[in-house]
């Protein structure tokens, strides 16, 4: 029975009310920035925003955090007991199943909107929401719902064994880290929730930023809840532009094997170009070995934020993304347009539809350094009044396409589509 069976008169008389869920409450990746945008957006068009995620010390001030679940941080040293009490959550914990519909009967929202909720907060929070009668939706940030590794990612190479030989392939293949344990792991859960149809039946609607991912759904026969396209935005008021090219290329975010980064100093060296990598992560000591084996002018900036990233981006000649995976719609690409660099992309994922080859960028083959090398030295090349003119279609494109505005009036006709009153 729906929660909200009597409130019809109470909803016309005040603006909509949007709880959002993600299992962070920080800017931890992607998609946790894209939730917290959302919600300071909606806040600024009048929305009510209530938050529900996993308490964390990095989390964001949130006068709901006293409502959040108990911290789960794979890979620390929690006892044997709490690590097995934490496998069982990934599969449906309870705990926020139980605060979910607390908050939900305190609240009473008009429409959940879930970001990442896998391994940590659990599908149990759609399930929770899908029984007290409120609509749900899921953006779709990654490709969990269909490959249980979610990156569709094995040993370095883009995967999709599981659609033809079925899903114990990611067990045969270890591809959850190289651990048995952890693939057999994701296996089980993926195969409950199959089985219960949780995801199926407990969502109304799913979002997706790129195409590629409706498309993907679509080939792997996902016979839940439809789309809607949402491509994600940028604050373009927020970051101003600096037109003027500068010598290095540049690339921003986390420095792991799926980014192509070590495709990105193998190219750099061949190119002649410099290349900074602004950010921190696994495979870090191993591309400093590659650009000291290789004589590769390559700077590590380490880890930026606000203004010294920016500015670190503003002075590039362009940014660069190598990705070797299935890229869903990367902010980098539009956060480079926003401060008027043009893009250097892979032609892989989602990133082809950011790209206009000759108008704001140029694309490459994914994993051919070769070929990027070409890209480079070309954009090294090319007269400064042509990059620059790159830089400004870019800057513009985003200031049409990607803005606040529009993506606000998207959200919306979407929350509409799945039967919210707004």
């Amino acid at each position: 029975m729906a929660l909200f069976s009597n409130a019809g008169q109470q909803r016309k008389e005040r603006m909509p009310k949007i709880l959002l869920v993600n299992n962070y409450h920080y800017r931890r990746g992607g998609a946790d920035v894209v939730y917290l945008e959302q919600g300071r957006l909606l806040r600024e068009r009048g929305w009510e925003v209530v938050e529900f995620s996993m308490q964390h010390p990095q989390n964001e001030p949130s006068r709901y955090a006293d409502s959040f679940c108990e911290e789960i941080e794979y890979g620390r040293p929690y006892s044997a007991l709490t690590k097995l009490r934490h496998a069982t959550k990934i599969v449906y914990s309870f705990e926020a199943a139980a605060k979910m519909r607390a908050l939900i009967e305190r609240e009473r929202p008009d429409v959940v909107h879930a970001h990442n909720v896998y391994h940590h907060l659990s599908p149990s929070v759609l399930h929770a929401a899908g029984r007290c009668g409120v609509p749900v939706l899921l953006t779709t940030h990654d490709l969990k719902l269909l490959c249980p590794a979610i990156s569709m990612l094995c040993a370095g190479q883009v995967c999709e064994e599981c659609r033809t030989r079925g899903r114990f392939s990611v067990v045969r293949k270890r591809c959850q880290k190289g651990s048995l344990a952890l693939s057999m792991l994701v296996f089980a859960e993926s195969t409950l929730h199959d089985i219960s149809g949780i995801y199926r039946k407990s969502i109304d609607r799913l979002i997706s930023p790129s195409r590629f991912f409706i498309e993907k759904f679509a080939e792997w026969g996902w016979p839940g809840a439809p789309f809607s396209h949402i491509p994600n935005f940028v604050d373009v008021e927020s970051l101003h532009p600096e037109f003027r090219p500068g010598k290095y290329f540049v690339y921003f975010g986390r420095l792991s094997a799926e980014k192509g980064l070590k495709t990105l100093v193998a190219a750099a060296a061949n190119a002649g170009v410099e290349v900074r990598l602004v950010g921190t992560g696994p495979i870090e000591e191993d591309l400093r070995r590659q650009a000291d084996q290789f004589s590769a002018n390559v700077r590590f900036c380490g880890f930026l934020k606000g203004e010294a990233l920016w500015q670190t981006v503003r002075e590039s000649r362009a940014v660069v993304l190598a990705s070797e995976w299935y890229e869903n719609a990367p902010l980098t690409i539009l956060e480079a347009y926003a401060c008027g660099k043009p893009a250097l992309g892979s032609r892989i994922g989602g990133i082809p539809e950011l790209i206009q080859p000759g108008k704001t960028g140029q694309m490459f083959e994914s994993g051919n350094s070769l070929e990027l090398a070409d890209v480079l030295r070309s954009y090294a090349e090319m007269p400064d009044g042509d990059v620059e003119a790159q830089g400004r279609y870019a800057r513009a494109w985003v200031e049409t396409d990607f803005t606040i505005e529009r993506h606000a009036n998207r959200l919306i006709d979407a929350y509409r589509l799945a039967g919210v009153m707004v």
